[in-house]
């Protein structure tokens, strides 16, 4: 894979600027000292000035003598609400990043999150985040859930362990193609390669195309179709999109084979601020929480506080406490007891604006040993369709993340 992908621990863009802060120290400081260098040059050029002319070239703050580099006139303006609540649509040169390789479903996500942004591949979910982190980009596009697939657990727990904020969300249908080598024909095929969900939601489609074939999991469908390609492999095919059909020269056999014409991706936008919530139009918002208390009746609580205040839920996710997996409860008659501890991510539609949602957040938390708000954001309402051939480009996939 070569340097325009982002690789945890390698090169981030050859020949660029270091991200670290003592590499951003080290430049400011080299610009500094050449601006004093030449300002001490001038002065010396026009030694035979005027004493006002010579201080004419410095500004005293707080008594210091320091360069006014900036005139005033120039100085930004204050950023208004604006500028810090930008519409959901926005993505005029914005970089984005995305897991996978180009013609991957996560770029299509990317493109239709943000029309006209910069995509920037990475190969691991993590990498996206701290591309984000890092200001190599920013916004990231990562799934999190698929119709069929379920949940993708790793991304859930990325969320927890960074501090990335929700900004947005977008569903994309998914739309399937075969491909293989130009002449390549069917009968020629003896094994197909994608990601392991891409080969199960076209399982059944395979087996009525009279495929007798292996099938082996890639990390994802662009990948398994660039290596396909790459290698000259004429006797294995690929589950990809047709987008990555046209980017990796490769000819469509079968198009449209997914199972189930209703499998859909969720993806979330994420970004290092938060967006501020608004009222005039439908909000979701994503939490995560954790108790220490013993039986169900603190999850009962939990979604009565929602009930009570009529907000509805699209989603609720238990994963294992990382820190504190097992909790063990001594009882001297009968012994000890070993109690598995999750963490629990929650969806509900209404925004933080709203005061109904802040109540019941402010309830949970008396419940809870641990609450935090991943974000609120606008709910994709944008209709959709089982996706052709000709939207497959923008179309999204599988949970699959490398999609």
């Amino acid at each position: 894979m070569d340097d325009r992908y982002l690789r945890l621990g390698g090169p981030l863009f050859p020949g660029a600027l270091g991200v670290s802060r003592a590499d951003w120290l080290s430049t400011c400081a080299i610009l500094s000292s050449k601006a004093v260098a030449s300002q001490q040059s001038d002065n010396a050029d026009n030694s035979s000035g005027s004493a006002d002319e010579a201080t004419n070239h410095l500004t005293a703050i707080n008594g210091h003598k320091t360069l006014d580099l900036v005139p005033i006139a120039n100085l930004p303006k204050p950023l208004t609400i604006t500028d810090l609540s930008p519409a959901p649509m926005h993505g005029n040169q914005l970089r984005v990043a995305y897991q996978g390789v180009p013609g991957a479903y996560s770029e299509a996500a990317a493109g239709k999150a943000y029309p006209n942004c910069e995509a920037i591949p990475c190969d691991q979910f993590e990498v996206a985040f701290q591309a984000v982190e890092l200001w190599i980009a920013d916004r990231a596009v990562l799934p999190v859930e698929n119709s069929l697939g379920g949940s993708i657990h790793r991304n859930y727990d990325l969320l927890l362990r960074h501090r990335l904020h929700i900004v947005g969300e977008v569903q994309l249908p998914v739309h399937h193609c075969l491909l293989a080598l130009p002449g390549v024909r069917k009968e020629y095929l003896t094994r197909v390669i994608s990601h392991p969900q891409a080969l199960a939601q076209c399982e059944l489609t395979l087996t009525s195309l009279g495929l007798n074939v292996a099938r082996e999991a890639f990390d994802d469908t662009a990948g398994a179709a660039e290596y396909v390609a790459t290698n000259g492999l004429r006797d294995t095919a690929a589950i990809a999109s047709a987008r990555a059909a046209e980017l990796y020269g490769m000819q469509i056999l079968a198009d449209g084979i997914q199972d189930d014409s209703g499998n859909v991706t969720r993806f979330v936008m994420l970004a290092r601020e938060p967006i501020i919530p608004r009222t005039d139009r439908p909000f979701k918002t994503s939490i995560v929480f954790a108790h220490d208390r013993e039986g169900t009746s603190v999850l009962f609580k939990v979604l009565s506080a929602f009930a009570f205040r009529n907000i509805s839920l699209t989603k609720i996710e238990s994963r294992p406490h990382r820190h504190r997996p097992i909790r063990l409860v001594d009882d001297a008659n009968v012994g000890t007891a070993k109690h598995f501890e999750y963490m629990f991510y929650v969806d509900f539609e209404a925004s933080m604006a709203e005061v109904r949602a802040q109540n019941a957040l402010a309830e949970i938390q008396e419940y809870t040993s641990f609450l935090r708000v991943l974000g609120s954001y606008p709910m994709d309402m944008t209709p959709w369709m089982a996706s052709s051939s000709s939207s497959s480009s923008s179309s999204s996939s599988s949970s699959s993340s490398s999609t």
